[in-house]
This record gives C-alpha cells, structure tokens and sequence, in this order.
C-alpha cells in the first residue's frame, strides 16, 4: 500500500512541476504569448464556424502539437545558451535546428487550417 501511495504522491509533484514550468513558459516567452493569442483566434473560428468534432480534434492536436515543439525549442534555446553563453556555430545550428521543428509544426499547422477553414470560404 505504502508503495502506491508514494507513487501516487511523485505523480502528483510531477504534475506540479510540469504546470510549473507551462506557468513559466507561457509568462516568459514572447513565442509562446504569441502561439497563444493565435490558438485563442483559432479556438473562437471554431465556435464561430461550429466545427465538427474530428476538426476540432484535429485543431486542438495541431495548436498542442505547435505550442508543445515551441516549448522544447525554448528549452533547447535556454540550454544552450547556458552551456556556450558566447556565439558558437554548433550552438547556432543546434538552435536553428530546433527553430526548424517548430516551422514544420507550424507549417503542418497552417495546413491543417486551411483544410478545415477554406471549404467555409469558397463555399
């Protein structure tokens, strides 16, 4: 018993820490604010557009799947610049490495958009 109560108990702190740092990201970084605002745009054209049920899991999977790579990419960002705080040309690829997961992210995301939105457009 006492090991499932401990378990449950590191669960929770896990949870704590994640929402922690979801706290932190979303107050600290400008990219983060920015995706934000834009899944808030995109969550209100979905009730304005009452969107179907697989389109709003597609919407809601894409705005998660854009925020959670932008998240990795400041903390990809932030490590980095802990370890080689001055220029380097390894450290400037393994962040436009990371810059890069995001635009395919986002890419994939903006394609998803249209695919739901154009049809209620052209007609």
């Amino acid at each position: 018993m006492r090991g499932i109560v401990r378990f449950v108990i590191n669960r929770l702190k896990g949870i704590r820490y994640a929402a922690t740092g979801a706290w932190h990201l979303i107050r600290t970084e400008a990219s983060i604010q920015a995706q934000a605002v834009i899944a808030l745009i995109m969550t209100w054209a979905g009730f304005y557009f009452e969107l179907t049920k697989t389109e709003w899991i597609l919407q809601l999977l894409t705005i998660g799947l854009v925020m959670a790579i932008e998240g990795l990419n400041s903390a990809v960002e932030k490590m980095a610049d802990f370890v080689h705080p001055d220029h380097h040309p390894k450290i400037g690829i393994i962040k436009d490495i990371a810059a890069g997961a995001v635009f395919i992210a986002a890419l994939i995301a903006v394609i998803v958009g249209l695919l739901i939105y154009l049809p209620r457009f052209t007609g």
